[in-house]
């Protein structure tokens, strides 16, 4: 069976060529900045859905007066497009070349926590729409830097290889199926809505990605055209393990056969943390290698503290070691630690892959 043609072979080719010559620079945390518009209940809500709009109950069109949505970052796609823009345009001037999709809960399973399941294919295109939109500005203002668009699948907030319940080991509240299911929704969306690169993130269950590549599959075949893929995943503690208990080579080892464009990690850790084991990915993986940490370890108030120019120092380092194809920021990161970090590896070459030795005949 012939593979599938890429959805936009000139981007692709685009995309792979930049990172041929450079460390290539994502974006920093979405909701760090969105927390200093310092929006409220009808912040969130809107025009489009505000309290006792015509029609909200009547056609199922928006939330429902009875459930909030504050803090549903994902909504603001809809309902503050502008803010989405201004957060994508600061973090492209500041000198990421790849921008993340404001689509981190944009799956039937999480939105379930507001009750809007039925906004997912919505979120997901206009998720993408607007990020690419706003890089096409930004390829105008700075021509022969072309800008893409990573459509982001977050983990969820369920896994499907522990059990939530301590006293019944066996039980999980989420199958595969139903993960493949929500994945392939918004993977259609995402490359609908121009995506170029779908991009599996913040992973902390092996078993919830796999099902997700299953779905960006699946997702394919009914388009009939692939986008890359990549593939992040996230050590939760000093342990140098996934949630599910992985170590990072295990975890790179358990997903290499989906060819990720590459494979990195990001959040729950900052930069110097994460060291030990992005250079445990560096040494085995034959794709490329991301990063994009955390502003530092969260202090007692959950915030984080840690300068543009000490992360960007870290994050060099990792550079000039060759650690690194692309680099970026995760919670805490703003358009100011993202421009410290694309100047730290400016001009510095990005990780060499290694070459696949065949076995003699």
């Amino acid at each position: 069976m012939n593979p599938l043609p890429w959805k936009n072979p000139a981007r692709v080719a685009a995309l792979e060529a930049a990172l041929a010559r450079r460390i290539l620079v994502i974006d920093g945390a979405m909701g760090t900045m969105l927390q200093n518009y310092k929006l409220d209940e009808d912040g969130y809500r809107g025009e489009r859905f505000a309290r006792g709009h015509a029609g909200t109950h009547a056609h199922g069109h928006g939330p429902s007066c009875e459930h909030d949505v504050k803090g549903n970052n994902d909504l603001l796609t809809l309902t503050q497009p502008d803010i989405i823009k201004a957060v994508h345009t600061a973090y492209l001037d500041a000198g990421a070349d790849l921008v993340e999709t404001n689509t981190f809960n944009s799956t039937t399973i999480s939105q379930a926590d507001y009750h809007l399941e039925h906004l997912v294919p919505e979120l997901n295109r206009e998720g993408a729409r607007i990020a690419r939109e706003c890089c096409d500005a930004a390829e105008a203002r700075t021509p022969g830097q072309p800008r893409f668009v990573i459509g982001v699948l977050g983990p969820t907030s369920r896994t499907a290889s522990i059990s939530p319940d301590v006293n019944n080991p066996g039980f999980r509240n989420v199958s595969f199926d139903e993960l493949a299911t929500a994945y392939t929704q918004a993977t259609l969306g995402l490359v609908e809505g121009g995506a170029d690169v779908v991009m599996v993130e913040t992973i902390f269950d092996t078993l919830n990605a796999k099902a997700a590549l299953f779905a960006i599959e699946t997702a394919f075949d009914t388009l009939g055209a692939r986008v890359p893929v990549m593939i992040s995943g996230t050590i939760t503690d000093l342990s140098g393990r996934t949630l599910s208990g992985q170590t990072a080579e295990a975890f790179y080892y358990s997903l290499r056969h989906a060819k990720p464009l590459s494979i990195g990690l990001n959040c729950a850790l900052g930069a110097t943390e994460l060291r030990a084991y992005v250079d445990a990915l560096a040494r085995i993986a034959e794709c490329n290698v991301s990063t994009h940490p955390n502003a530092g370890l969260p202090n007692a108030f959950a915030e984080y503290d840690e300068t543009p120019e000490h992360m960007a120092s870290i994050i060099g380092e990792f550079a000039r070691s060759g650690l690194v194809n692309l680099v970026g920021g995760c919670c805490g990161t703003t358009p100011a630690h993202i421009a410290a970090i694309a100047q730290a590896v400016r001009g510095v070459a990005p990780r060499k892959l290694p070459g696949i030795v065949e076995a003699a005949a």
